[in-house]
């Protein structure tokens, strides 16, 4: 696939001076564009006649490793210059070795790109090329795996005429289910590189370098040589090749030899025995949770104290808030430790400022009367109704009860007593309703004043508290307009149940 990149330069390998340094010179360039042309391989469909197929193996991961991206370069892969190879020959390669931690390995090998580019070439180019996956370094490590374009199932690499850029980025597909794992030779290295197996025009190595109007090259950067031991080339072998041959490091060439810059090459790679680790994590109210990941500890909202911390060896931090004083009726500002110690009452997430530590007010009842001076812990152990703190009953209309109240007209209708009194009802009691096919039919039993089904201390109370009143809530038992002696004693002749 090609994905549209800005401007990049190339940089090329420099020759020795002599008959050979006019031909293997490296070459400046900037370019106005790059592409990247992605090759996504499937290794369950290609492993067969591969080198080093034997090594690549079904092995899941144990563990939350992130993919670890190695480079020597400095480049951005965008815009700028870089330096063509242009005395790269057919049959070299170009390779860069990184160093990882022993517990990093095994890895699976995600990605390797490097780039490549032509300079005022008046052909379109064709180049043939391999990738090489090694364990250890490429002089001496072992050959992992190794693919080779051959148009079929791996294109060649096809540039335009000009001076134009192609990163050649090789992914292996994470969904197959076989892939290329890479294990540690006991250097705690792996190396990654390409080799161009045939040039457009591939000319004579060491006698005729190959011609920058007819070839790619591969790049090196422009900001200087960052890892001399760590890039790599094999060079091929010929009766005047002065440079040497086999696998050498830029460190071990000639001065007249060495690039001036690191390959434009990188490869990412997962680590396959992460375990990731854990740690105390200090909770929002203060608690401490041993065996935590630092995202899980993250999610409840907790602080996470580091890798291997434990709980034992961690001093969380309290919540701060109203701690409020029984004996004294004051409030401070303090952690919840501290203040259950003084016999403080401790309410987290509140401030003082804020905080009313012990209100006190009117309540409104059920039967709709009011009671002054209450605190909202006894109002609701009454059935009541806090109507915050400073409230007066003076200053408070409290919902008077509901009843069933039956008209002379045989009706009924749900609504306060004082309403059924304003149309000369007869109101049946709170929580009485016209849904109760009963609720106008005369008492049975008049001493049960509450209507329970008993005469009782409760209907005897009921009398006592209307004593003096017209009784229009059932109090009056006789019926003479006044609530009296009289209605008490015909409470105490008909103590029971009623009926």
């Amino acid at each position: 696939m090609f994905r549209l990149i800005l401007a990049a330069t190339i940089l090329v390998l420099a020759m020795p001076a002599g008959a050979q340094e006019d031909l293997r010179a490296p070459i400046r360039a900037e370019l106005d564009s790059i592409q990247v042309r992605e090759i996504i391989i499937r290794p369950s469909l290609l492993k067969q006649g591969l080198p080093g197929a034997a090594l690549i193996r079904d092995l899941p991961s144990r563990g939350g490793c992130p993919p670890v991206t190695s480079t020597h370069t400095d480049s951005d892969w965008g815009p700028g210059e870089y330096i063509l190879q242009a005395g790269f020959a057919q049959g070299e390669s170009a390779a860069a070795s990184y160093q990882m931690g022993a517990a990093d390995f095994p890895l699976k090998l995600d990605s390797v790109e490097m780039m490549f580019a032509t300079s005022n070439a008046i052909v379109q180019t064709t180049t043939e090329w391999s990738v090489r996956i090694y364990s250890g370094i490429p002089s001496t490590g072992t050959l992992v795996a190794e693919w080779s374009s051959d148009d079929v199932l791996l294109p060649h690499l096809v540039m335009p005429p000009g001076t134009t850029g192609v990163i050649l980025l090789f992914t292996v597909d994470p969904d197959d289910p076989d892939q290329i794992y890479i294990d540690d030779d006991g250097s705690h290295r792996y190396s990654v590189g390409y080799r161009i197996d045939a040039h457009n025009q591939p000319g004579s190595p060491c006698i005729s370098a190959p011609d920058p109007n007819y070839n790619a090259f591969p790049c090196t950067d422009v900001s200087g040589l960052a890892s001399p031991a760590g890039n790599w080339i094999d060079m091929v072998t010929g009766l005047f090749c002065v440079c040497g041959e086999g696998w050498s490091t830029f460190q071990s060439l000639p001065s007249i030899c060495r690039p001036t810059g690191d390959w434009v090459l990188r490869s990412t790679a997962t680590p396959q025995d992460c375990i990731t680790p854990t740690g105390a994590c200090c909770r929002t109210g203060g608690t401490c949770t041993d065996d935590m990941t630092e995202e899980d500890c993250s999610t409840i909202g907790g602080d996470y104290q580091g890798d291997d911390t434990t709980c034992d060896t961690t001093s969380c931090p309290q919540p701060v808030g109203a701690c409020c004083i029984e004996a004294t009726g004051e409030c401070v500002d303090l952690e919840q430790d501290l203040c259950l110690i003084g016999g403080g009452i401790h309410h987290a997430d509140q401030s003082c400022d804020s905080y009313i530590c012990f209100p006190e007010g009117a309540c409104c009842l059920a039967d709709g009367n009011c009671v002054d001076g209450v605190t909202p812990e006894i109002c609701s152990a009454g059935d009541g109704v806090f109507q915050g703190d400073g409230t007066t009953c003076g200053g408070t209309e409290c919902p008077q009860p509901i009843g069933a109240c039956c008209l002379d007209n045989t009706n009924c209708i749900d609504v306060e007593e004082s309403i059924c009194d304003a149309f000369a009802g007869s109101w049946s009691g709170q929580g009485t309703s016209c849904t109760d096919p009963d609720a106008c039919e005369e008492n049975p039993c008049p001493p049960d004043v509450n209507g329970d089904g008993t005469v009782d201390v409760n209907d005897l109370l009921a009398v006592i508290a209307a004593w003096g009143s017209s009784g229009s809530d059932g109090a009056d038992i006789n019926g003479d307009g006044v609530v009296d002696v009289n209605d008490l004693l015909l409470i105490i002749s008909s103590w029971g149940e009623c009926g």
